[in-house]
């Protein structure tokens, strides 16, 4: 195993925006860093653990049944509209009239199986840099640890961004202003989704 480029595809694979990085960044924002530690925990146990189980083999599933693939990005980009729905409409720094609330631990974690950018990643990674032997097993531990221990901190910076903004961004006008580009970024995200799922609706 090339251990230096499975690493510096990791950094780069986390650090880069995101519907993950994002709505972190708004949390970061919105709720502060404490409110937020449950969804960056959630983030960076659930991606990891869909790591592993894509390099066990549950990536298969989705290409024996081509319909399951098509089902999951119909309701991810369900979702990910909601949510960039949802960040739009944030209207105050840690307030109790806030419409809104940070993601949960659990919440976090489950979103990385509907979350098309998490897909991308665990299956590029496995495809890419392992290698067929007998420590196939070890190479998915590898990668999966490797995540962990180099995803973390870059994702961290996103939400120690967001936080950082609340010096800046407490006009209420420049608050929903920022509210909004986060949700438009998170929906430009969801673009080739849609062309994707319509494309193959079409078929």
């Amino acid at each position: 195993m090339d251990y230096s480029s499975i690493i510096t595809f990791a950094i780069v694979s986390t650090i880069t925006p995101g519907p993950n990085n994002g709505m972190l960044m708004a949390s970061g924002l919105n709720h502060g860093v404490k409110s937020s530690i449950p969804h960056f925990l959630g983030i960076i146990t659930g991606f990891p653990l869909m790591v592993l189980a894509v390099g066990l083999g549950i990536a298969s599933i989705f290409e024996n049944y081509p319909i399951l693939n098509l089902i999951l990005k119909i309701m991810g980009s369900v979702y990910l509209s909601f949510l960039a729905y949802k960040i739009a409409t944030t209207t105050s720094l840690q307030s109790s009239a806030n419409p809104s609330a940070p993601f949960t631990f659990l919440q976090a974690a489950m979103f990385q199986w509907i979350n098309p950018k998490a897909w991308v990643m665990a299956i590029s990674a496995m495809v890419t840099y392992t290698v067929s032997s007998e420590a196939y097993l070890y190479q998915v531990a590898a990668i999966t640890s490797i995540f962990f221990v180099f995803g973390s901190p870059c994702i961290f910076l996103w939400l120690w961004f967001g936080n950082s903004l609340q010096k800046l961004i407490k006009d209420f006008y420049w608050l929903k202003l920022f509210n909004i580009f986060v949700a438009l970024l998170l929906a430009s995200t969801l673009i080739p989704i849609f062309l994707e799922i319509y494309a193959t609706l079409l078929q």
